[in-house]
């Protein structure tokens, strides 16, 4: 029997890739507070910023395949790299955008590009790649709770700068910061997986390797992986519509944006908890099943909360629930993906399933705008998220996660 244990350069990687995504996800989470005041300044409506923001993420996912493919043939550590010293780019950029145009620059296309190099596709296939098939699971859900730490520690850290510094000097702040992912990716270096006594190998001695034009056939043809895409939409619709405008919906009701702040940052905490018991349990149980309870649980929390009185028990209450639900969805479709067809091209084939995510996270950021900017309040989106959720647990119905190619 192989050690299942974590080897010192998986360890090493973990670490490495806990920092990126820490930094990237933790910057990424913050974007919605810089909503209110580049808006009041430049006096914009709130779609300006939001359309930016669903650029970033139609934009992020449409290159996420094209960036897992990179990252498959050419190692993570140098797409990483890339990615890292693309986002600081897009942030000094940023920093000193006074016009929709470069907005849409700099948060939707230099951010959105860097974003498919330095966020969960890339890092969490090169952890999974590195791990026991047995610990794959837990491996990616371990680096998964990294991002949400960073969430919570990033998002006060951008609401101090903010009120201390303004907007602008925030950003270059924050730029630095993000430089730092390039030496961060040095780290990432563990080598794949392999099994002592590889009884595929021995079972198939002379069987070719499949290249990148014939699993993506294989790919196209299996319903369960058309279906598990199809839910990852709901996560990014229900996620980025969440991350972006409840700060605003707060406000409208009468809150303060440290309420905002404050939700966002309990997301990121108890997201810590939730993505870990996520992979730990989908090491033992249907990861599918798994999924369709956290979409349906979403959907109940979602009810819940705007059936109760608004309040600051009933804000953070919802904080917490959604914070345990919010990425636990990432470790098990990117392991399911990788029980599918293995993980020599599973940061593309990972990056597939997230461009679908990321069709939802664009409707998400920018229905939500342009809901509140025709109505002034976020009803309808609301409700589009509540049958989202029961979306969600019907396709998941039909997904199983039975190996089509092995390894």
């Amino acid at each position: 029997m192989s050690d299942t244990r974590f080897s010192k350069p998986l360890i090493i990687m973990l670490f490495g890739s806990a920092f990126i995504l820490a930094l990237s996800l933790g910057v990424r989470h913050g974007f919605g507070l810089y909503l209110v005041p580049m808006s009041t300044e430049f006096g914009w409506s709130h779609q300006v910023f939001s359309l930016a923001i669903a650029l970033q993420n139609l934009l992020w996912g449409a290159v996420q395949p094209f960036t897992g493919a990179l990252a498959d043939k050419y190692g993570s550590k140098k797409v990483v790299a890339v990615g890292g010293a693309l986002y600081a780019i897009g942030l000094l950029l940023m920093s000193f955008s006074s016009t929709g145009v470069m907005v849409n620059l700099s948060l939707g296309l230099i951010i959105g590009l860097a974003l498919s190099a330095t966020s969960f596709s890339v890092l969490l296939s090169a952890v999974g790649r590195a791990a026991h098939p047995s610990r794959r699971s837990m491996a990616m859900g371990i680096a998964s709770a990294a991002g949400s730490f960073g969430q919570f520690i990033m998002l006060p850290t951008t609401l101090l700068l903010l009120k201390e510094f303004g907007w602008s000097s925030a950003l270059l702040i924050t730029a630095i910061l993000i430089a730092l992912i390039v030496p961060l990716s040095l780290l990432l270096k563990a080598p794949m997986y392999v099994a002592p006594n590889n009884t595929q190998s021995a079972l198939h001695p002379n069987q070719p390797a499949l290249s990148f034009k014939e699993i993506l056939v294989i790919a196209k043809n299996h319903k369960p992986f058309i279906w598990l895409g199809l839910g990852f939409l709901v996560c990014g619709f229900q996620v980025v519509f969440i991350g972006i405008h409840l700060p605003g919906y707060l406000t409208d009701h009468g809150f303060s944006t440290t309420s905002g702040t404050i939700f966002l940052a309990l997301v990121g905490l108890f997201n810590i908890i939730g993505t870990y018991t996520a992979g730990w349990l989908g090491d033992k149980y249907s990861k599918p099943k798994l999924l369709m309870g956290l979409y349906g649980l979403r959907g109940v929390a979602i009810i819940a909360f705007l059936a109760l009185p608004l309040s600051h028990w009933t804000i953070y209450g919802f904080a917490v629930i959604m914070g345990l639900l919010w990425l636990s969805t990432v470790p098990l479709t990117n392991g399911t993906v990788a029980n599918m067809f293995g993980v020599k091209y599973l940061t593309m084939l990972s990056g597939i399933v997230f461009f679908v995510h990321q069709i939802g996270s664009f409707f998400g950021g920018w229905l939500g705008g342009l809901n509140h900017d025709l109505t002034g309040n976020y009803d309808i989106i609301w409700a589009i998220s509540i049958a989202l959720s029961v979306f969600g647990v019907v396709v998941h119905f039909f997904v199983n996660e039975e190996p089509v190619v092995h390894d």
